[in-house]
């Protein structure tokens, strides 16, 4: 098949336009680099009235909102999910991965939850702490300024708080908690765990003159059409397009691999254009992969050549070892004080939580190695497709039926609706290199790209950790003055603890390290084996902590793209 080469020589090469690849395109146009930006999906912007769906009522979809297109909902700002079709993955030994993608300008940021944490000193160095993993070759020092800067850059809310591993930052004013948030505080301060403002990625206050601030309608998983929430698209592609240097954007377009000389360096990217079918060559002195944790293995498994035969930056055989995701588990609970709530008022806030609980607990005393944080949610939101309580466990507290058809379920919705709080854990599960994804050598995509086969188990660690977080989640519940719905989650059905992916923070493919032996890239996020080739999403994660990934991602992107226009300005690569 002829292969059409574009004679443009770009400073840079950014494949994936999320978090990691949204951040080096801003960082490295902003220094006045040529950088063409490689999207797997369309063009996507929230303001857009073709493609908004904030502000949509249910009956304008006729699914009236339903997952039967978009995992989260028809409404959801995010194209794909944990299946897309023509483009599958497969499983290795009958283990479970279900491995979300969402191609579209600004990729998962669209409609993630916007919870914005900083690792710990402790994330960092965990290893010393408790035996288990690795430490990563960097501290929270070397991150620190970076973190500062993202901060003021997107904006986030919060409050300083002085707790060792939950560092402070530059907040904006965090939104006040809503009545059923003050239940969880009340039932989780009598829980003896702490509650605090939670850390959210939405403008609470004006911070430029580009985005606006946030009016509380709830939707941030639509994406914002007035640019309040934090998404790669709006707050970092878009500004990137008008800084100094240049920006082109290819997207629709599927990377296929990393090319290389006879030297073994990279020399830019082969894609295949989805709506023309064929296959085209980026050529640029730098690649810089962004395309998620195992998009980028991926990626970089199928660049092979005479110099990189197991693959680009696989000498050390590690590129998609030390797989890991973020354990989680909820619960949820009825509160009789919340029936019957008033409406006249908009209390919707965020798309998300106004309080959340950061770990608290000391694990040297309990039987699993690293912590979590509780995530709330409730309140009176819009209704959404299949938003209705489960009758028969209202059936079972009230003794008496509950719901039905036309005015007795409305009367009944109005009564219970509100009433319902539910409490999600999300941890930090062990880095192990016996969790990993390879290519699978039987099975291709539509674009005839070989595709990933997973392996991965949950170990007992992450089983007791998800025990003590249904042990947790029950005595918060009671201690709120409610009622647990349904029955708590037991050994066999591993308390609760979804699978392996369905977190979406899967982390730790291109692990970094010092040595090229036992790691992929270095600690500026280069690859040992070629150094015009960086990986800035979360595969360089050596563990994941018990936060979100995201604002670190962000921070180390910054970090690695600077380190890239230093080295370029001095010849290095």
């Amino acid at each position: 098949m002829q292969i059409i080469e574009n004679s443009q020589v770009y400073d840079a090469i950014v494949v994936g336009s999320g978090a990691g690849g949204g951040m080096a395109t801003k960082v490295l146009a902003d220094a006045g680099l040529n950088v063409a930006v490689v999207e797997a999906g369309p063009f996507f912007d929230p303001a857009d009235e073709q493609q908004r769906t904030q502000m949509k009522w249910p009956y304008e979809s006729p699914r009236r909102g339903a997952s039967t297109t978009r995992a989260f909902g028809d409404f959801d700002a995010a194209y794909g999910g944990w299946e897309i079709e023509g483009e599958p993955y497969t499983h290795k030994d009958n283990t479970e991965f279900h491995w979300f993608r969402s191609h579209m300008l600004g990729g998962r940021t669209n409609h993630w939850g916007r919870i914005s944490l900083r690792f710990g000193p402790q994330d960092f160095k965990h290893k010393d702490i408790d035996g288990y993993g690795d430490n990563w070759p960097i501290g929270y020092e070397d991150v620190k300024p970076y973190y500062d800067r993202v901060d003021k850059l997107i904006g986030v809310f919060g409050t300083n708080e002085g707790l060792p591993n939950d560092p402070d930052g530059f907040f904006l004013p965090p939104p006040k908690p809503r009545l059923h948030e003050l239940f969880y505080i009340r039932g989780a301060r009598k829980t003896n765990v702490p509650v605090y403002p939670s850390r959210m990625s939405m403008l609470t206050k004006r911070i430029n003159q580009e985005r606006g601030v946030c009016f509380y309608c709830g939707q941030c998983s639509r994406a914002c059409q007035v640019y309040a929430d934090f998404s790669a698209g709006t707050c970092l592609i878009f500004p990137a397009q008008k800084s100094r240097g240049q920006v082109d954007l290819f997207v629709n377009c599927v990377v296929r691999e990393v090319t290389t000389d006879e030297n073994g360096r990279a020399t830019g990217v082969s894609y295949i254009n989805k709506e023309d079918r064929k296959e085209y060559k980026l050529k640029g002195k730098v690649v810089v992969l962004g395309a998620s944790a195992c998009s980028s293995a991926r990626i970089l498994l199928n660049s092979k050549s005479p110099q990189h035969p197991n693959g680009l930056g696989n000498s050390s055989d590690l590129v998609g070892k030390y797989l890991h995701d973020s354990t989680g588990a909820s619960r949820a609970g009825f509160i009789p004080d919340l029936m019957n709530r008033s409406v006249s008022y908009n209390e919707d806030g965020v798309g998300g939580m106004h309080v959340y609980s950061p770990w608290w607990g000391d694990n040297s005393k309990l039987d699993f190695p690293r912590g979590y944080h509780i995530e709330i949610w409730g309140g009176m939101g819009m209704p959404s497709y299949g938003f209705g309580f489960n009758a028969n466990e209202f059936n079972k507290f009230f003794g008496t039926k509950v719901g039905g058809y036309g005015d007795v379920l409305r009367s009944d919705v109005k009564k219970y609706y509100g009433a319902v709080v539910g409490l999600s854990g999300r941890g930090e599960s062990i880095a192990r290199k016996d969790n990993y994804c390879e290519i699978d050598p039987n099975v291709r995509d539509e674009w005839g790209i070989p595709v990933l086969r997973f392996h991965y188990k949950w170990s007992d660690l992450e089983r007791n950790q998800a025990r003590h977080m249904q042990d947790t989640f029950e005595e918060i519940i009671v201690n709120m003055g409610g009622e647990p719905l349904g029955d708590k989650p037991g050994k066999d059905s591993d308390y609760g603890l979804l699978a392996p992916g369905k977190i979406i923070h899967e982390v730790g493919t291109t692990r970094m390290g010092d040595d090229p032996k036992t790691s992929v890239t270095n600690r500026y996020q280069q690859l040992h084996d070629a150094d015009n080739v960086f990986v800035v999403d979360a595969g360089p994660f050596v563990s994941q902590a018990d936060k979100n990934c995201t604002w670190t991602i962000l921070a180390l992107s910054m970090r690695a793209s600077e380190y890239i226009v230093n080295e370029l300005k001095q010849q290095n690569i």
